[in-house]
């Protein structure tokens, strides 16, 4: 591999951006295509898919066979709230293979007793958030039911354009939180990607039900991304 595309790679995988290598078979050369980068045709859509679903693969395109590499970062799932929902999830989205971090600053919720193995911030997220930044391959859960707790990072995650973002609440609650984040100069369009009520629709009534719900919705949102625009997903 040319020494300049290796360096290249290794700075988008250091920062949690997704690249895809690709090398044409017949002449040996490669180049990477960052996510988001505009590529025509049959190669184009390939590499859309590579972006997608993290296979790697070799593809037939303009007569010619490519081999796409996909270096995709590892999902991961940052909770806000400490609470009964959030101990069912977190061994959920382990097994699933997106990591957990936990953030409440109610110290009498986030201990490790009732989070055993999960990465725990007993702080405010403000400060986790300004020491760890979210990002496209970060989904965001919010489940305090605290706004004082909750709106910071549902800005945050908005702005650093999250791969999933749900908050806890009914309809009535989340009508008051849109007007809150428009506040904090959130707008519009971002705020309609806000899953809320959270969770996909399953009925689900009890915390485990809830975590199952809101895994599920996250898992659905991580492997549609790039879908929505094409009319692909309802």
């Amino acid at each position: 591999m040319d020494p300049y595309v290796l360096k290249t790679l290794n700075e988008e995988r250091r920062a949690r951006r997704a690249a895809v290598l690709v090398t044409d078979l017949g002449d040996g050369r490669d180049r990477i295509v960052r996510e988001g980068d505009r590529v025509a045709g049959e190669l184009g859509a390939a590499i859309a898919s590579a972006f997608r679903t993290g296979n790697s693969r070799s593809v037939e395109a303009e007569g010619r066979t490519f081999f796409l590499n996909a270096h995709l970062p590892r999902p991961r799932l940052v909770v806000i709230g400490a609470v009964h929902i959030s101990q069912a999830l977190a061994p959920m989205a382990r097994i699933a293979g997106y990591p957990v971090e936990i953030v409440d600053p109610r110290t009498a919720f986030a201990t490790p007793e009732r989070f055993p193995d999960v990465a725990l911030h007993a702080e405010w997220p403000e400060d986790v958030l300004k020491r760890e930044p979210l990002d496209s391959y970060t989904a965001l859960a919010a489940v305090t039911h605290d706004p004082k707790i909750d709106d910071f990072a549902l800005k945050a995650a908005l702005d650093a354009r999250c791969f999933y973002v749900g908050a806890l609440g009914s309809r009535k609650t989340h009508a008051k939180r849109v007007e809150r984040l428009l506040a904090m100069g959130a707008g519009a369009d971002q705020i309609a990607r806000i899953h809320a009520p959270i969770g996909l629709d399953i009925g689900a009534a009890s915390p485990a039900e809830i975590a199952v719900a809101v895994l599920a919705q996250t898992i659905h949102a991580f492997r549609s991304r790039g879908l929505e625009s094409k009319g692909a997903v309802a």
